[in-house]
């Protein structure tokens, strides 16, 4: 349960913040070793950070059946890094760069364009200014998140500052485009499970989904409030801060 509990905050937070999943689970597999986590419950966790991104932004999804422009390029910002991850999956090259050393530099890097692109001037919003070449330029940059150390979310909003948007706006754009990412990350590993013929949700499924989905709408709302205040200087500290540490363990 205790390790139920931990990756459930580990995927609530890193899903959606400008900060590495693969680096946190590397630093926390180090110490811990999760029993529990199969595939039903990495599933289990991608569902409950899919539902609170869904309600959170309720109204946005209901306007999508009238902003139908707005639908097809969110669809479109998500479907290269989709594409490739699948081919990677497909050809077994997913875990290729999976490795602490490869994650401690790339958490650094992404981290030093993350402040790079926090200083652009704000000049474009969603409802005027997210174009269909928006869509494709911050779509391309995401196939990068598929390097272990990077984060989608992370690469999403960086892409999104370069093109001037705000950082709420920015931030509101990674989430969107994340709705049709987490649905087909969650479908793929069911069709997995069914395929193994290993479907076989418990309570123990049902936990990690709650528990997802809460820690997952707690730092939507709290990220979205902060970034009306401050800026993304916080994150990229954390991000050299855990790749040096990355770094040092990959070293010692």
């Amino acid at each position: 349960m205790i390790e139920i509990f931990i990756l459930s905050i580990v995927q609530g937070i890193t899903e959606f913040l400008p900060i590495s999943s693969s680096s946190h689970l590397i630093l926390i597999s180090k110490y811990i070793s999760f029993n529990n986590q199969g595939l039903s419950v990495d599933v289990s966790l991608h569902i409950g950070s899919f539902l609170a991104v869904i309600v959170y932004f309720k109204k946005d999804v209901f306007n999508f059946i009238k902003n139908k422009d707005l639908f097809f390029k969110i669809i479109l910002s998500s479907l290269p890094v989709m594409l490739v991850g699948f081919v990677l999956v497909r050809l077994d090259l997913v875990n290729q760069f999976r490795n602490i050393q490869v994650i401690g530099w790339t958490t650094i890097i992404f981290g030093i364009l993350l402040f790079i692109s926090d200083k652009m001037k704000v000049s474009k919003k969603i409802e005027k200014n997210f174009s269909l070449k928006s869509a494709i330029f911050i779509g391309s940059l995401q196939i990068l998140s598929l390097m272990p150390g990077v984060s989608r979310s992370g690469i999403a909003i960086s892409a999104s500052r370069f093109l001037k948007f705000s950082r709420y706006d920015s931030a509101k754009i990674s989430f969107l485009i994340s709705i049709p990412i987490l649905a087909a990350v969650s479908l793929f590993g069911l069709n997995n499970l069914i395929t193994s013929e290993n479907l076989d949700f418990s309570l123990l499924n049902l936990i990690s989904i709650f528990l997802s989905f809460i820690f997952s709408y707690i730092t939507i709302k709290f990220f979205l409030k902060y970034l009306q205040k401050f800026s993304l200087n916080i994150f990229v500290i954390y991000r050299l801060i855990l790749g040096i540490i990355l770094l040092v363990i990959s070293y010692l």
